[in-house]
């Protein structure tokens, strides 16, 4: 038998092999043709039973099971919510009879299981997987704002308890290798190949004919307790206490729907617990919150990886030897990534003492990996091997990338450029790491501008995902596809600009600054900015990010760019944050965190508390308590989406995809509302509705009250009146 989806093999045993590969997609996925199949199957399962000894289900994929279809699930709403939880009901019963089937149900796993593909192997009752790196199980959801939504919830609180499958499956979307899922119980068995699975699947069956899953077993508790025994209530306040604490009151609310899920689902029977976790699920999947993170995380990150149209001419790039200039933190941590990327790495700076330090920063990096069991002691050995500090520019002979990473300063660049490029491969690629320099002026430094590059990390190095990659007016498109297939062997998720003061995120992220620090000339409390940006949902708020950043370095750079925009016959249109950093700078010497003074105060380094001195340095005015905190965590979210749009409008990024994921991973953006054009896309208001339309209402209300910054761009105005939203490929009705 083969249905579209599920192929049937039945051996001489009397077990059942069903291997799920549909033949329209690359992965299998719970979509309608999946779960017509799934019906077919089911019921042919418990016809037959009599003559069936046990079931496999395994995969003919190199995945076996991605979970929901996203294109699916981002088109929901809440006029569909009859409709979904109707369909999640059916997926629900599907996998239950499956697991009181009668037999023993095994799931051969050979590849990642995730989502859903993660619950069908739940409802088996006993899990095999290879022993393959790749081979992950978990529940993702909460990272594309959902929940586990056909019985991932329910089955893991049974299995685990609750502390258990909230932090270690749940809450956090973890993806376990094969052997940390069988420490935690959720696979059972372990394979050494592929080849093994199928066969170690028969074999417990053979020798396990009367198997059930522990929940319909008479006299079952959940492992730890539930809410209603004594000790374990005692602790359950600490669940919701840090969650709060941790979400920072953003708008996140799939990990209150997993907890609440989960609590509750642990107090009723398995039925009942399985329609509370279809309201959590249904109220999600209808959400915007969803759709945003489904946006960004999936589809904008597929995009921002794929191959953008590289033509089959181009040859794969990999440099086997590097040079990095300057051995500073940044260069430091570009040498680490790139040694732990299998490349040789000279690190020079202007003595080898300097070097040194450089790859001390290494050896930091590398006993910490070996001591959390990340890694072993022989590859950290290997890894920094591959890192050969230097002060000799000869050391650099034959290599086929250099990434310079000095001081930003264009004088400086160019002497760098001039010593090294002597010593490179004939058709070594060239790259600048500077942030906010132009790249079209340093490559005047060089004598193949078609070879050079901006490729700008984020800090630390070693933990920033993104890799912002600037092309000058004379980079060529083969130029460009080296660049990418450097962040992909360096495992960073690339974004694509054209050359422009401040690049995209610079750019970007220095609107958010300005517009936090200027509240407190405007007589708002440092700690209500403070907690505005939190509630935003921005990783550090805007003050102790401005620390963070320097305040000294933050003039130079708004110097820069007022001298460069003179330069060019036009006005400079100050903002009110320059009074308030010259202020900090000139008035009181708090220059930031590097400082030991800035807006907070710090003790050995570290982060005590906001300085006092703020409150007569920019006095509150009037009563604070009566400072809606929408309005300013608008203001910075509004703020940043309108100068994303004025870089579109320029060319300065072509991409949507490449606006939210940058956005996202280099400078901080809510996850929760996609990226900086999607919120504009998914942006929702009380009075003025959804979409475009209302952002641009509501943007109008904030130039109106705050300045003529707000006032949207005509190009959004445009689109917004056309009912269309901002996408990659083809323009649609919002």
């Amino acid at each position: 038998m083969t249905t579209s989806t599920i192929r049937w093999e039945q051996d001489e045993d009397g077990i059942v092999v069903l291997t799920f590969d549909d033949p329209n997609q690359s992965a299998n996925t719970m979509n309608a043709a999946y779960t017509e199949s799934m019906a077919a199957i089911i019921e042919r399962l418990e016809t037959e039973r009599d003559q069936l000894t046990g079931v496999v289900i395994t995969s003919a994929k190199t995945t076996f099971f991605a979970g929901g279809d996203l294109r699916d699930l981002r088109s929901l709403t809440k006029a569909d919510a009859a409709a979904v939880t109707a369909g999640m009901r059916e997926l629900k019963g599907q996998l239950r009879r499956l697991e009181t089937l009668d037999r023993p149900v095994v799931a051969a796993i050979g590849g990642a299981a995730l989502g859903g593909g993660l619950e069908i192997c739940l409802a088996c009752h006993h899990r095999v997987i290879v022993g393959d790196p790749e081979a992950v199980v978990g529940f993702p959801e909460v990272t594309l704002g959902l929940l586990p939504g056909v019985g991932g919830v329910v089955r893991t609180v049974r299995m685990l308890g609750i502390a258990n499958a909230l932090l270690q499956l749940l809450l956090q979307g973890q993806r376990l290798r094969p052997g940390k899922a069988l420490e935690l119980g959720i696979v059972d068995a372990v394979v050494s190949s592929p080849e093994k699975l199928i066969p170690a699947a028969k074999a417990w069956i053979k020798a396990n004919p009367d198997a059930k899953q522990p929940w319909d077993r008479e006299g079952y508790k959940i492992p730890g307790g539930t809410p209603s025994v004594p000790k374990f209530a005692q602790n359950l306040p600490a669940f919701p206490a840090n969650l709060r604490k941790q979400l920072k009151g953003a708008n996140y609310p799939a990990p209150h729907h997993i907890l609440a899920a989960a609590v509750e689902g642990a107090q009723v029977d398995f039925d009942n617990a399985m329609e509370i976790e279809g309201r959590y699920f249904v109220d999600l999947v209808t959400g915007q919150v969803a759709k945003n993170m489904i946006q960004a995380f999936f589809f904008d990150m597929q995009r921002a990886g794929g191959d953008r149209d590289r033509p089959a001419s181009i040859e794969v790039f990999h440099p086997a030897k590097m040079v990095v200039l300057g051995a500073g933190m940044m260069g430091a941590g570009i040498a680490y990534v790139c040694a732990r990327a299998g490349i040789q790495v000279v690190l020079k700076d202007v003595s080898l003492e300097a070097a040194e330090k450089g790859k001390d920063h290494s050896r930091a990096l590398v006993a910490r990996a070996i001591e959390r069991g990340r890694s072993t002691h022989e590859e950290g050995e290997a890894l920094l091997a591959r890192i050969i500090p230097s002060a000799d520019v000869k050391d650099a002979a034959g290599a086929q990338l250099k990434i310079e990473a000095v001081f930003e300063d264009p004088a400086t660049k160019h002497q760098v450029y001039a010593e090294t490029e002597p010593e490179l491969a004939e058709d070594a690629l060239l790259a600048s790491n500077t942030s906010t320099l132009p790249i079209s002026s340093l490559a005047e430094g060089v004598s193949r501008p078609e070879d050079f590059i901006g490729l700008h990390f984020f800090s630390p190095v070693d933990k920033m995902p993104l890799l912002e990659i600037v092309k000058s007016e004379k980079t060529s498109d083969e130029t460009l596809h080296r660049a990418l297939d450097v962040a992909k062997l360096i495992k960073k998720t690339p974004i694509v600009v054209n050359d422009s003061r401040g690049f995209f995120t610079s750019r970007v992220i220095g609107t958010f600054i300005n517009e936090g620090v200027a509240m407190l000339l405007e007589g708002v409390p440092a700690a209500t900015i403070e907690q505005a940006s939190s509630q935003a949902g921005y990783p550090a708020p805007v003050l102790q990010l401005s620390d963070e950043l320097n305040l000294h370095l933050l003039r130079r750079i708004r110097d820069a760019s007022r001298a460069a925009v003179q330069a060019e016959g036009h006005q400079w249109n100050a903002h009110p944050a320059e009074q308030v950093i010259e202020r900090m700078l000139d008035e009181y010497n708090r220059g930031g965190r590097a400082a030991g003074a800035g807006f907070y105060e710090y003790e050995d380094g570290k982060r005590t508390r906001l300085w006092p001195g703020l409150r007569d340095a920019f006095p509150p005015v009037g009563d604070p308590s009566t400072i809606a905190l929408r309005d300013l965590e608008e203001r910075m979210l509004f703020i940043e989406s309108l100068e994303s749009v004025k870089c579109l409008d320029e060319g300065v990024i072509v991409s949507v995809a490449d606006a939210n994921i940058g956005s996202i991973l280099g400078i901080g953006f809510p996850a929760w509302t996609g990226g900086v054009l999607q919120y504009i896309n998914g942006y929702e208001h009380p009075v003025h509705g959804t979409g475009p339309a209302a952002f641009v209402a509501r943007a109008r209300e904030l130039a109106a009250t705050c300045g003529k910054r707000f006032q949207p761009p005509a190009s959004l105005v445009e689109k917004a009146e056309e009912g269309e939203r901002y996408e990659d490929s083809v323009t649609v009705a919002a």
